[in-house]
């Protein structure tokens, strides 16, 4: 079965660039339209609205692009469930995390996994924490190490692997404007402090609550994406974080920060593997699932 035209169509359909798509699936630009005529041909519709400057999915094109994703990942159950018979997998799973997740847990996840399966090839690709859930619903990453959502999606399991405080950070040399700040701190004292924050996910969420709840509106002097950068900025002293403490853990600046005791204390992470329940159906996906215990 030649699955490339669906690959192909899909991967033109997550970058809307005839470009980058040619690049990533290694044929040229002009083989790349050729499948998507083909393709828009043997359909009878047109999959993609496309100018000189612009490409965009039609209604169509959307609605081929679920089903070319869910026939791929049943053409991909049932191909690895022969190789299941056999006993010997291949394949490639993709897995997405943070890079302090990548530090902390994936030598010991995928260790002994490659031992027993030195068939499947396994694509790591890290990035901002708060876009791993979104990864894995999307269909985007076969599973992601991230923190456990405050609600869990139903179509989504989740088998924890470690549990990590979140912690309030600061510079390691205090500058005067902290110079002050205690556990007991006053709301209107919280007010003035600069706020260095995750542009959004569960790190987010909980420091809002927890503002809220303080009854302050806080002075943001930065939004980022990923935990990294925010170690960094803290230890150049341009304000206060909020980071999991393994994020610290692993930062080869945690000599230029210290964690501030605040009360109350923000929840901490439960940091583990996520999969769609539909995943769980590939063996490959389901044989390093059921290596975490």
């Amino acid at each position: 079965m030649d699955t490339r035209p669906y690959q192909q169509f899909l991967s033109l359909a997550d970058t809307l660039h005839f470009g980058r798509s040619s690049e990533l699936c290694h044929v040229s630009p002009s083989t790349l339209s050729r499948t998507i005529r083909q393709l828009e041909t043997q359909l009878g519709v047109t999959l993609f609205e496309r100018d000189n400057r612009s490409v965009r999915l039609t209604h169509e094109g959307r609605l081929f692009q679920r089903y070319a994703r869910d026939a791929l990942e049943q053409w991909d159950v049932f191909r690895h469930s022969l190789m299941a018979e056999s006993r010997e997998l291949s394949g490639e799973i993709s897995i997405y995390c943070s890079v302090t997740a990548s530090y902390s847990f994936l030598y010991e996840l995928l260790s002994e996994f490659r031992q027993r399966h030195p068939r499947i090839e396994l694509k790591l690709h890290t990035g901002d924490p708060a876009s791993a859930v979104s990864r894995v619903l999307s269909g985007e990453e076969d599973m992601s190490i991230t923190a456990r959502p405050e609600t869990l999606p139903a179509q989504l399991a989740f088998k924890p692997i470690a549990t990590s405080p979140l912690l309030f950070i600061a510079p390691r040399t205090m500058p005067e404007w902290l110079a002050g700040l205690t556990a007991t701190t006053d709301a209107a004292s919280w007010g003035s402090i600069p706020m260095i924050l995750s542009e959004s996910g569960l790190a987010r969420e909980r420091t809002d609550a927890w503002f809220r709840q303080l009854g302050v509106k806080p002075r943001i002097y930065a939004q980022v994406a990923g935990n990294e950068a925010i170690v960094s900025m803290v230890g150049l002293g341009f304000g206060v974080g909020v980071v999991p403490q393994i994020v610290v853990d692993n930062s080869p600046l945690a000599e230029r920060i210290q964690a501030l005791e605040v009360e109350p204390a923000l929840t901490p992470y439960e940091v583990g593997l996520c999969v769609t329940e539909k995943k769980l159906r590939n063996p490959l996906v389901k044989a390093l699932w059921s290596q975490i215990r």
